[in-house]
């Protein structure tokens, strides 16, 4: 009877192909590109790692740092000028050992920091402190919750993050949502569940150069926010990708062109983008409609969802919306534009007219369907 082998034992040894994914085919000048791409990404990668450890202790330093000090605050508030003077002495002494950055300035915003976020469990450490800095300086809590959440969802830089609380992002997309809706997109950020979400009024592209009472033609809008497309990405949202610009459509021998082509990942469908200087008229919106049905009948696939228009303009009114569009409508959207960052107190007043059109709106419809 033949005797079994048994199976050959493994080297301990590693293999050519198990120590580096690199073919030996590969020309000299080739492979160190390559092995410096995976060098590379292993020092990054333990880079991030490293500062995200340090980032989170840091933040829960900062945190403990405001946590003393509002104990200390309030043991000595039986006297009067105790308080105004822990904060400048305490700044005094901690500058000299650990530098400005203990200055009387952050050791107030350290203060601000804990009375903000009593529970460190509920601090971010995906967030640096700056990131916080500013966050701090948004008074509403809703608000300064919303942009927490957009800044680690959407990743956005410190930069971003000031942009989007300068344009009050928050405000312009409460608007069209109850109180409940208010509250989800305080606590969960903005979530793109319906077309409607996409849309903010205004847009706010402050970026772009242009200034609104200097006189110029759409063609010059379209040219700076291409020249400023990840700028304009931001300002839309969530999951847009370019697809192009002036989008050829041609209906018995005659062109049309499409000002601005997007897609978003999240609704599954293309997004069309109108530019008009001016006051926003029914044909515009007839137009946008033409552009939704080619779309839709010629290019959307089974799988996605219908197109959405949007046509931007320097001023609108609800009531041509209304009468314009057939009711139901949830494919296309009316919004106004602004090239510069408006000032709080201007939004507000912008908020506070666009809210009495649409609760106007509203009570026209009820109104009409009353009387049926």
């Amino acid at each position: 009877m033949a005797k079994k082998r048994s199976p050959p034992k493994k080297s301990s040894r590693m293999t050519a192909a198990s120590r580096s994914d690199i073919p030996n085919t590969m020309p000299v000048e080739s492979r160190l590109d390559t092995l410096y791409r995976q060098v590379s990404d292993i020092l990054n990668a333990a880079r991030d790692r490293a500062w995200q450890s340090v980032n989170a202790a840091m933040i829960r330093a900062y945190w403990n740092v405001g946590r003393v000090i509002v104990e200390e605050e309030q043991a000595g508030r039986e006297r009067a000028d105790y308080g105004k003077r822990v904060i400048g002495d305490l700044a005094e002494r901690l500058r000299k050992e650990f530098g400005k950055g203990f200055d009387r300035s952050n050791l107030f915003h350290m203060r601000a920091f804990f009375l903000a976020y009593p529970k460190v469990d509920a601090v971010r450490r995906q967030l640096s402190w700056t990131h916080y800095r500013l966050l701090l300086r948004v008074d509403s809590p809703k608000a300064r919750a919303f942009y927490e959440a957009e800044a680690v969802n959407a990743r956005w830089s410190t930069r971003e993050l000031e942009r989007q609380i300068n344009s009050l992002l928050f405000e312009r997309l409460a608007l069209s949502r109850d109180e409940a809706g208010t509250l989800v997109l305080a606590r969960k950020g903005q979530e793109i569940t319906q077309p409607a979400d996409l849309v903010k009024d205004p847009f706010v592209l402050e970026f772009t150069g242009l200034r609104q009472e200097v006189r110029f033609r759409e063609t010059d809008l379209e040219d700076a926010l291409i020249a400023k497309l990840q700028h304009f990405l931001l300002e839309l949202g969530k999951g847009f990708a370019f697809m192009g610009r002036q989008q050829r459509i041609t209906l018995d021998g005659e062109h049309f062109f499409i000002d601005l082509v997007f897609y978003n990942r999240l609704t599954r469908s293309f997004i069309l983008i109108d530019l008009k200087v001016g006051k926003l008229t029914h044909q515009d919106l007839g137009q946008m409609q033409m552009y939704v049905n080619y779309y839709q009948r010629e290019l959307t696939a089974r799988d996605e969802n219908p197109p959405i228009g949007i046509v931007l303009c320097t001023d609108k009114s609800e009531a041509v919306v209304r009468y314009t569009l057939p009711e139901g409508n949830t494919q296309i959207f009316a919004s106004r534009y602004k090239l510069h960052l408006p000032t709080e107190a201007e939004l507000a007043a912008e908020l506070q007219r666009e809210r009495h059109e649409i609760e106007l709106t509203r009570s026209l419809s009820l109104e009409d369907s009353d009387s049926e």
